[in-house]
């Protein structure tokens, strides 16, 4: 018998137990599904923080005081005091590799105009940060250096403190609000960035001349961090080495001693940040690929029966010439089928879920590749799973098999 009759007497033997082969093709179906939109929604994760970081330019480069933190040792307060004025004026001065550096100094408080208040951030800046950053002023204008030689109570703030303060349909610029009690002329609105992939408003920011906040708001001689933009990404790891000669120059740091601060460019976060995707995606499909394990296991039972069932077909079939390798490559064949029908709705509930998902807000990206791998471990499955009670009836005794009832 050649494959094509075999493959057209499996087709019929699955057809003659639609019920049987679909609640056999479910688990299939499942698992699948559970499989793509897992890899789905990871890679869509992955791939919605890979532009959010890029928006920021792969060329930012971030120094923050303090040594890089190992085993979670908890380090001592002055070592978060590293960064100097000295550091950013020898930074300004000696530059090769970096184009853009602002000093950075944080703050965190209640935000107040007329009997209108909203909580938010204030980070102190050079006028450098907007273009490292990738901001744009949409209304007004930024603060300048002649505000920050002065610390000028000025601040350029995002769309969600506009709205409120001020509600729709009213120009802030020239408005005075209060920050911990020190009033605030607004000279600029940013444009509108939304939320990022963490779920926080990019919008409820305020942006001020670092000497403003570091005198009058946060009264402190130190900078938070510095951040800054190398020439091009490809020189971002020559500009890391400039920056730490430079700072453990200035630092006087003995050649054995550790650095105090610590450097990250944006392609090392973008790689962090992926890597963890990519852990906490593969724990992801392996939960779901369990079904699948449980399925070929339900597949197994049910050709178990069908075997047992058709004892005397089997029989019947031997003595009129059919061989071992021939029963075997039919229950073989009807193993795959199930397997491999289940698998195809899967990857079509799969993808349709996926999509589903995307229209939600939720990242999803449905890689090719998945589809592919999907439909070689269904035929995986069916033969793995298949296999046994294949044997079993091909082992069978023709004389034995048709006298059972």
């Amino acid at each position: 018998m050649n494959i094509l009759n075999l493959f057209k007497v499996s087709l019929k033997a699955v057809a003659n137990n639609k019920m049987r082969s679909f609640l056999s093709m479910l688990g299939i179906i499942i698992g699948v599904a559970a499989v793509i939109i897992m890899m789905s929604i990871g890679q869509g994760s992955k791939e919605s923080i890979r532009a959010e970081l890029s928006t920021m330019g792969t060329n930012l480069l971030t120094i923050r005081p303090g040594a890089d933190m190992r085993g979670g040792v908890r380090q001592d307060p002055s070592s978060m005091q590293t960064l100097k004025m000295a550091d950013y004026e020898r930074i300004l001065r000696e530059k090769k590799f970096v184009t853009k550096v602002s000093p950075e100094v944080t703050a965190s408080g209640q935000v107040i105009y007329g009997n209108n208040n909203t909580n938010t951030s204030m980070y102190g800046e050079s006028v450098d940060y907007l273009d490292i950053k990738q901001w744009t002023v949409e209304e007004g204008e930024c603060f300048t250096e002649e505000d920050i030689k002065k610390a000028a109570k000025v601040v350029v703030v995002g769309t969600t403190i506009v709205k409120e303060l001020f509600g729709e349909n009213v120009d802030p610029i020239g408005k005075t609000i209060r920050f911990k009690s020190i009033p605030m002329r607004i000279v600029g609105v940013l444009k509108s960035k939304g939320y990022n992939s963490w779920g926080m408003d990019q919008d409820n920011v305020m942006i001020a001349p670092y000497t403003t906040v570091m005198k009058r708001i946060a009264a402190q001689t130190w900078f938070s961090s510095i951040v800054c933009s190398a020439v091009t990404e490809e020189l971002s790891d020559a500009a890391i080495e400039e920056l730490t000669q430079i700072l453990r120059d200035n630092h006087k740091l003995k050649d054995d001693a550790d650095d105090d601060f610590t450097i990250r460019s944006q392609a090392e976060m973008m790689e962090t940040m992926s890597s963890t995707m990519d852990t906490v995606t593969i724990i992801l499909v392996v939960a779901a690929a369990f079904s699948l394990l449980v399925a070929g296991i339900g597949i197994m039972n049910i050709m178990l029966v069908s075997v047992t069932e058709r004892t005397k077909e089997i029989g019947l079939r031997m003595a009129v010439g059919a061989t071992g390798p021939v029963i075997s490559l039919q229950f073989l064949i009807e193993s795959v089928l199930i397997s491999v029908t289940g698998g195809l709705l899967g990857v079509i509930v799969g993808v349709g879920a996926s999509t589903a998902v995307s229209s939600f807000g939720m990242p999803s990206s449905v890689p090719a590749w998945s589809i592919y791998v999907s439909f070689l471990v269904c035929v995986f499955i069916g033969v793995l799973f298949g296999y046994i009670p294949a044997q079993k009836a091909a082992n069978m005794d023709p004389i034995e098999a048709i006298r059972h009832e």
